[in-house]
């Protein structure tokens, strides 16, 4: 008998959770999950580049080991396909992206591509451990990063 119930009360789960489904995510909004993607996937850019820089500037202390770990995540961001990102339509809501990616997105995954390549150096020259190789390939990659910034990302920041 018991084993009835609780095969009844599973079935009644699962048929309500499969009725209710497409109500959860129905408010889903397709751009804003993009939008989601964009914004986290550069949050994780920032929170690596972000010790490597304070490294290099001597603001905290050089750690060979931690700045390899920051590079190769650095590089594994890299192979994410970012531009999913920045599909058609997701240029409006609260986003720090200027309309400019979308009206010259020729231009904009340039500049991505160079920022691939910069940071595939920069982890390169990480993994030798050596600050003198890897102070220029630092500021390459930093000058890539510069090169959206100035173009393509709002200064009004949301976080």
């Amino acid at each position: 008998m018991v084993k009835k119930i609780r095969n009844a009360c599973i079935c009644g789960v699962s048929v309500a959770a499969l009725l209710l489904t497409p109500v959860a995510i129905s408010h889903f909004d397709d751009k804003e999950m993009a939008q989601s993607y964009r914004q986290s996937w550069f949050a994780l850019v920032a929170s690596n580049f972000g010790p490597m820089a304070a490294m290099m500037k001597g603001d905290m202390p050089y750690d060979e080991s931690r700045m390899k770990e920051h590079a190769n995540d650095l590089s594994a961001l890299m192979s994410m396909d970012i531009m999913r990102g920045f599909a058609d339509g997701t240029d409006k809501g609260t986003t720090r992206a200027k309309p400019g990616i979308w009206d010259n997105k020729a231009d904009f995954t340039a500049k991505m591509d160079d920022l691939i390549e910069a940071v595939a150096a920069l982890d390169a020259a990480a993994q030798t451990g050596d600050k003198n190789e890897i102070a220029p390939a630092f500021g390459a990659t930093g000058k890539a990063c510069k090169a959206c910034h100035d173009d393509y990302k709002s200064k009004d920041y949301l976080y």
